[in-house]
């Protein structure tokens, strides 16, 4: 809507923070500490002509508010902030740049990358201490005045899987359906395409739980990118925390809520991947689109005497203040949003350490966390977090709160190093497939605490750790220097695609010893999507500018002989997960004791049957290795599986461990047979291969 000439401003309140319509007007609050005055500036229905500027006529503990009677949801507006342009003191405030509202909820319009939005002017002497007197307002993006009513989510209901069950699927909303070609092109790379029923279907004969999404927050198109040709495809520079991407939009702003409906109507959660830790303005040479425009002092982490520069824990050239009351608030109040306007089921925390940074450093009782775990709504929802940033000590896997599950890094290195061959890696494997518990067997956490994974949107997929010895990101155009350093993977015999069998079918072993490890290991699972059917990056290990078919899931594979064999094998995977609570243990507890007589719920042997002893373990080359586990049923009996892993280039006979059982093959990763009983006291392990028995009675079990 256009404003009326007429309209005056009153005082209104300072809660809530946004702008909320009450069917008589709408009230606008935006928090600045240190702004002199704010002006609320109304535009056209297409954000292209400012027609009305008002200032906001009070201030109330931070807090500055105005109301408009008579206004109604649709009004396009932005804020120009008053205060002191000094950034050698902290403060960037410039009322020539338009400020988006940090609480919008929905957006109007594109960026469109111009010098008028920076405030400073671009290429002077005094750099980031100049003063930029050009008009913002035609370059940015406002914000629109959102529909309050309420979405109608019938009978649906969060599916709350237990931790225990959870089984993750990471994807990414365009990248999931661009190449669908059973979809209409204007569904492909939007919210719509992720309610399909044969995507849902898909998740659902894989085992998934559930769906974890790579941002969705409306997110920056980098300058840096879009002068290449690029685009900021991975969605990592939130623009505003409160309102979808457009472009995954392609009607209304409900197709999310719809797909996240449909979803829980399958009993499928859904996940967000949140990035609260830095935002799109980046360093003191970035533009002023919102925050720092608003208050940088308050918004911003600002180097201890030396205010004119940001601390960078983050990577990204600037840290979120999350120390300061009002900044907090706007995290948990854009936290609580997606949980209950969305219906989101939980979030995964980019660069989570940073989240949990205090002025000493990091600290696992920061108020961050403290204020998610206090939480009546937050706290019964699912938390991950990325246990790590680039600041000092920021690498903090295992040392989060309980209620938080983490990432689990060492995982995915320590299975890519054993299945490549590497030396000495017996010990840490051990300790992976058991839930980790070096490094979360504290403060009553459990093993679901433990994120398990061998690829995830950031490095190679599944498909290239077994197909390249080193990263290719030549097309990312930063020399090829971009990306995980060391992968720990291997190509087999030839860098990238091949027509050799032997080469082919080792790297298909590897591949699905791996996935074994993944599913079969205590913790949570999570696959990356198109890992099931593989799906290959060409070896790129940073894919966050592709946005083409080298992100994207080519879903023919899928239809292929081989992806189709490969997906069948991950709803195997997910299938004896759910079967054997010995692969998945609820708690750590004491792992000698005995589920079964002689039996403990945790025993590790030598191929040749025998128990490891130091030396066995100590052994640099030895490789092949025997885990069994053992855990009680519902119904009091015990579920006893042996899991062989043979990592070498030849076959190996496993010799069974006492005491005796009848042995149930359920699983050969070098072979699709089916679940057969066993007759011989010994195994044969294939090269690059995994096994799983499960055990019948034991001799000496009580009857």
């Amino acid at each position: 809507m256009d404003p009326n000439p007429s309209m005056r401003i009153q005082g209104g309140q300072p809660y809530p923070l946004g702008a909320a319509s009450d069917g008589l007007g709408v009230n606008f609050a935006v928090f600045s500490a240190n702004a002199t005055r704010i002006e609320l500036c109304l535009f056209d229905t297409k954000g292209r002509k400012e027609l009305r500027r008002f200032d906001l006529p009070e201030c109330t503990d931070e807090i500055w508010h105005g109301y408009l009677p008579d206004a109604s949801p649709g009004l396009v507006y932005g804020y120009r902030a008053h205060g002191p342009y000094d950034p050698r003191n902290g403060h960037r405030f410039n009322p020539h740049k338009l400020l988006l509202d940090p609480y919008a909820r929905q957006l109007a319009g594109p960026l469109r990358w111009s010098d008028a939005l920076f405030g400073y002017r671009m290429n002077h002497a005094r750099g980031d201490l100049s003063f930029d007197r050009r008009d913002s307002a035609p370059a940015m993006p406002k914000a629109i005045v959102p529909e309050e009513a309420p979405f109608t989510w019938g009978n649906s209901r969060p599916p709350a899987t237990p931790w225990g069950d959870t089984v993750i699927y990471e994807a990414h909303v365009r990248g999931a359906s661009m190449q669908r070609e059973d979809l209409r092109p204007p569904l492909r790379g939007t919210c719509s395409a992720l309610a399909d029923p044969r995507f849902i279907e898909h998740l659902q004969r894989l085992g998934v739980t559930t769906l974890e999404l790579l941002p969705v927050h409306a997110f920056l198109q980098d300058r840096f990118l879009t002068e290449r040709g690029l685009r900021n495809y991975w969605g990592y520079s939130t623009l505003s925390y409160f309102a979808p991407e457009p472009a995954y939009l392609q009607h209304n702003p409900n197709e999310l809520r719809q797909a996240i409906r449909r979803l829980h109507g399958a009993g499928i959660e859904v996940l967000l991947d949140v990035v609260y830790n830095h935002t799109c303005e980046g360093n003191e040479m970035g533009p002023t689109l919102s925050w720092r425009g608003l208050d940088n002092a308050s918004y911003y982490r600002l180097v201890p005497g030396d205010e004119r520069h940001y601390i960078n824990d983050t990577g990204c050239g600037n840290t979120v203040n999350l120390s300061h009351p009002r900044v907090l608030q706007m995290v948990t109040d854009s936290l609580r949003y997606w949980a209950a306007s969305y219906g989101v089921d939980g979030f995964r925390f980019d660069l989570g350490v940073t989240l949990g940074r205090e002025g000493t450093g990091y600290d696992p009782g920061s108020g961050f966390f403290d204020a998610l775990l206090q939480d009546p709504a937050l706290a019964r929802l699912k938390l991950i977090s990325e246990p790590w940033d680039v600041g000092p000590d920021g690498y903090q896997l295992g040392n989060h709160p309980p209620g938080f599950a983490e990432w689990n890094d060492r995982f995915r290195d320590t299975v890519r190093r054993y299945w490549r061959g590497d030396d000495g890696m017996r010990g840490d494997m051990a300790a992976r497939l058991c839930g980790s518990r070096d490094l979360f067997d504290r403060r009553h956490r459990r093993p679901w605490a433990t994120v398990n994974y061998i690829a995830s949107h950031d490095g190679f997929t599944l498909a290239d750790i077994a197909a390249y010895d080193g990263s290719h990101n030549e097309a990312n155009g930063e020399g090829g220097n971009d990306g995980h350093a060391e992968n720990y993977s291997h190509n087999w015999g030839e860098e990238g695609p091949t027509q050799d069998p032997v080469i082919l079918e080792t790297r298909a072993r590897v591949r699905r010893a791996m996935l074994a490890c993944v599913f079969l290991s205590d913790g949570t699972p999570m696959l990356l999507a198109g890992d099931e059917f593989g799906n290959s990056q060409a070896g790129n290990n940073n894919a966050y500018c592709q946005d083409n078919p080298v992100s994207w899931l080519d879903w023919t594979q899928a239809q292929r002989d081989a992806g189709r064999a490969l997906s069948h094998y991950v709803a195997r995977l997910s299938a004896l997960r759910r079967a054997h609570p010995s692969v998945r243990a609820a708690r750590y507890g004491d792992a000698s004791h005995e589920p079964s007589p002689g039996v403990a719920v945790i025993a590790w042997f030598d191929a040749d049957g025998a128990p490891l002893d130091e030396a066995a373990w100590a052994s640099e080359q030895e490789r092949a290795l025997t885990l069994r586990r053992a855990a009680l049923r519902e119904d009091g009996s015990a579920d006893v599986t042996l899991l062989m892993l043979n990592p070498g280039r030849e076959p190996v006979a496993f010799q069974l461990p006492a005491p005796a059982a009848a042995w149930i093959r359920e699983l050969d990763s070098a072979a699709s047979a089916p679940a057969a009983p066993l007759a011989a006291p010994s195994v044969t392990v294939a090269a690059h291969s995994v096994v799983l028995l499960a055990a019948g009675p034991l001799s000496g079990d009580a009857p």
